[in-house]
């Protein structure tokens, strides 16, 4: 898709790392599946790195279900895979309407790193690291 403004977030990827995207939401978990349960949209990895995005088009009250997502997410993902070989594991809550970045609460982001393994950015912009 060429027109940006209906880009929702985008990959920044200086290094020119190859990329696979796999669609979480509706493919590797149908809507048939586990009802009721959340789920991201889609997960970039590299051989390095494993991210998790929750895509968003929202204008208030958007950070909680997407982060909730993001984190149930995790959880199919501990429990139907080996996911230690990954360096860097990280989840994006990215919104169209709220492009910039977000500030977290540093309290909310150990909590959520402590718990999940994962570090957290809420921004419209996915930069892969090596």
């Amino acid at each position: 898709m060429t027109d940006k403004s209906k880009w929702i977030a985008t990959v920044k990827n200086d290094g020119a790392l190859p990329i696979t995207f796999t669609a979480i939401d509706k493919c590797v978990i149908k809507d048939n599946e586990h009802v009721g349960r959340g789920r991201c949209d889609g997960m970039l990895t590299t051989t390095a790195s494993l991210f998790l995005v929750e895509l968003k088009d929202a204008s208030s009250h958007w950070q909680t279900g997407a982060i909730e997502q993001l984190e149930s997410t995790i959880d199919f993902l501990k429990a139907n895979h080996n996911i230690d070989t990954f360096k860097h594991k990280k989840v994006f809550a990215c919104n169209k309407r709220r492009a910039g970045f977000a500030v977290i609460d540093n309290a909310e982001n150990k909590a959520f790193f402590q718990k999940t393994g994962f570090r957290m950015d809420i921004q419209a912009e996915i930069i892969v690291v090596k």
